[in-house]
């Protein structure tokens, strides 16, 4: 299922949701039908990297290194 974002047009709220194929989703706001689809915002290119290190930072630090290679781990 794809995740879209949308604006109610009866109330202006915005939302993302997962929508099934032949589904219309409603407004969680007040339940309305009359919704635009948006354009979704996306990663900035060049972020993942950091954010995968800063991740894997976070896990080291607690001891968990099942997210590093075999090689990168630590011996002992």
């Amino acid at each position: 299922m794809p995740l879209y974002s949308y604006r109610c047009t009866a109330c202006n709220h915005g939302f993302e949701t997962l929508v099934r194929v032949g589904e219309s989703p409603a407004c969680p706001s007040c339940g309305s039908g009359e919704l635009s689809r948006q354009l979704s915002n996306v990663a900035p290119e060049g972020k993942s990297g950091a954010v995968i290190q800063g991740a894997r930072r976070l896990a080291a630090s607690n001891g968990h290194f099942s997210n590093y290679a075999r090689s990168e781990r630590p011996k002992g």
